[in-house]
């Protein structure tokens, strides 16, 4: 670690550019763009669909998914 002595005005001179150019660099993290979202899948888009969702009825997994239940059915009904 490096010991710095002097004035508070002498230290502006050492560091204040060093300050400017954290700011500027902070500028432009900030006005980065956004990712633009990906597109679901078919698979995703049918389970969101409240309609296509098959629960546990009981046991210890009573109101969660059965997803291996949907699988086959999301499989069957894309078949041609």
């Amino acid at each position: 670690m490096v010991k710095v002595e002097g004035t508070l005005q002498e230290m502006y001179e050492l560091f204040g550019a060093a300050q400017k150019t954290v700011r500027s660099a902070q500028r432009t993290v900030s006005k980065a763009k956004p990712v633009a979202k990906r597109a679901k899948s078919a698979w995703q888009k049918y389970i969101g669909q409240s309609k296509n969702q098959i629960k546990f009825k009981s046991g210890a997994k009573k109101g969660l998914l059965n997803m291996k239940a949907m699988a086959k059915k999301f499989k069957r009904s894309r078949k041609k």
